[in-house]
């Protein structure tokens, strides 16, 4: 059999985890089951990888980078703020309602890596580049519509992607079209209020 490289078999490892994964849990996701899924021995993983925990975060990186890259392509380079932020929520939505084996990967991914002292920086980095991208489109949508955001670019991110986390557990857990539509469009309009400060904030205690 020809040798293959480290570098030629990182990717096809992790297209093996992320199909072994995706139609079994996280907790089917052991080296041995991985390496069986690919068809090569056990101490290839460990060799490309180096540990288990290896893997997993190169399996969120994975599909990290699949998902920004499809919303990336669709962001509008010339639209005004309220649209960009229309059609990345419709664009983020639409891989949520067409990969949700992706998405609930991910969110399985996510609870393993919190209890995982090994996987936290890679959980760290995960939700670290959805918000420097969402953030980025923002401000370059902000400055195409000459808008000044009224609130720091990087809480407005966070604020779209909770609404966008806690529709896709929904959508995961109990599916309502109607009804996600209607959350999604009154989501993102408190986005576009709240980045041109017309959203009221309510007062709220601080925890101690």
């Amino acid at each position: 059999m020809a040798h293959v490289s480290a570098a030629e078999r990182r990717p096809q490892l992790i297209k093996a985890a992320i199909d072994l994964m995706t139609r079994e849990g996280v907790a089917a996701g052991s080296t041995r089951a991985i390496a069986a899924e690919l068809g090569v021995a056990q101490a290839t993983v460990h060799y490309t990888f180096g540990t288990k925990e290896g893997l997993y975060r190169a399996v969120m990186d994975q599909l990290t980078q699949d998902l920004v890259a499809q919303v990336e392509r669709a962001a509008p380079t010339d639209g005004g703020f309220e649209e960009t932020a229309s059609v990345l929520a419709a664009a983020l939505w639409r891989t949520v309602r067409e990969q949700p084996a992706s998405h609930q990967l991910l969110a399985e991914l996510t609870m393993f890596a919190l209890r995982s002292p090994a996987l936290k920086e890679s959980l760290e980095t995960h939700y670290r580049g959805w918000t420097e991208v969402t953030a980025r489109l923002i401000t370059e949508a902000a400055e195409r519509a000459g808008q000044p955001l009224a609130q720091p670019v990087d809480t407005i991110a966070r604020f779209f992607l909770a609404g966008f986390d806690g529709l896709t557990q929904q959508h995961l857990a109990l599916p309502d079209e109607e009804a996600e539509h209607t959350c999604l469009q009154a989501f993102v309009s408190a986005v576009v209020a709240m980045a041109g400060g017309r959203l009221e904030l309510v007062a709220v205690p601080r925890l101690r």
